[in-house]
């Protein structure tokens, strides 16, 4: 089985090449130095060349406050790539697996959200990731659309990164809590993914960590296990605040905690708790950032 994974220079798309290679399958990861997701157009022939079993697309414009002022790249990513790339894939007969999020929903539901539940975006990021899942289904129903959240992983930009990073400058952080999910690590979404791939699966799954924090609960958990591994951060105190008092761009939902009932009752895969995957890929980071 040859897979092809898009935006392999990012957090998700790195991890899962990796992850994949150490199970011996034959991977392509590819990224902007091969094509440009940004230029639609030049996608799916590239797609159709490479001629993959499987496509696993993790290319995303995810840069949700820019995107409110950068709509029209948002889209091309995020819904016109994706479409050229379920373009690309159906001219061979391959499968897709395409990465969408959990800014789809608004977050005003009080019960986790369901693989069926209405959409309903708050922003220009999720509305673009929305369009992106409608314009892959209609051309490859058999397509799988696995939406996730939260994500952080030892490579690329995240949440994580940016708390060790504040709490190594500062001796006090605001964190808002009012805002709820589950965290994500990349590993484990990778994993997901290969295991719905095994399966041959088809339709929506939603996947993250077990467990749910906000990002205040998040922010305090990377302090107190960043510390217990020895992290050199100066931070003293972390405290919630309220969302108004850190204003954004985008609007983010107050609740996207995704339901995993569907995922659990399908793979053959026991979802960790977010906190131990946290301190995991915490110590993995630091064993890389001690190897440089």
């Amino acid at each position: 089985m040859k897979i092809l994974i898009t935006g392999a220079g990012g957090q998700l798309g790195h991890e899962t090449q990796l992850m994949l290679q150490h199970k011996g399958i034959n991977t392509i990861g590819i990224g902007r130095k091969d094509v440009d997701f940004s230029q639609p157009e030049r996608v799916a022939e590239y797609i159709a060349s490479q001629h993959a079993d499987w496509v696993i697309n993790c290319a995303a414009y995810t840069q949700v406050d820019k995107a409110e002022e950068n709509a029209e790249l948002a889209f091309r990513v995020n819904r016109d790539a994706a479409k050229a790339v379920a373009e690309g894939v159906q001219s061979y007969a391959g499968r897709l697996l395409q990465v969408s999020t959990d800014f789809i929903f608004d977050g005003k539901q009080a019960h986790p959200y369901r693989e069926q539940d209405s959409s309903n975006p708050l922003g220009i990021y999720g509305q673009s990731k929305w369009e992106g899942e409608q314009a892959v289904q209609k051309i490859l129903p058999q397509a799988i659309i696995l939406r996730t959240a939260w994500v952080y992983g030892v490579h690329g930009h995240n949440f994580v990164k940016t708390i060790l990073r504040l709490a190594s400058e500062r001796e006090e952080l605001g964190i808002i809590d009012e805002q709820i999910g589950s965290p994500s690590w990349t590993f484990d979404i990778a994993q997901a993914m290969y295991a719905l791939i095994e399966k041959e699966r088809t339709g929506i799954y939603h996947f993250s960590n077990e467990g749910v924090a906000s990002w205040y609960d998040f922010a305090l958990a990377i302090v107190e296990e960043a510390q217990s591994l020895g992290f050199d951060l100066k931070i003293g105190t972390v405290n919630p605040i309220p969302t108004h008092a850190y204003p954004t761009p985008a609007i983010r939902p107050a609740c996207s905690v995704l339901s995993k009932e569907k995922i659990r009752a399908e793979i053959n895969y026991k979802i960790p708790h977010w906190r131990g995957s946290l301190k995991t890929m915490l110590q993995k980071l630091r064993e890389t950032r001690k190897q440089k």
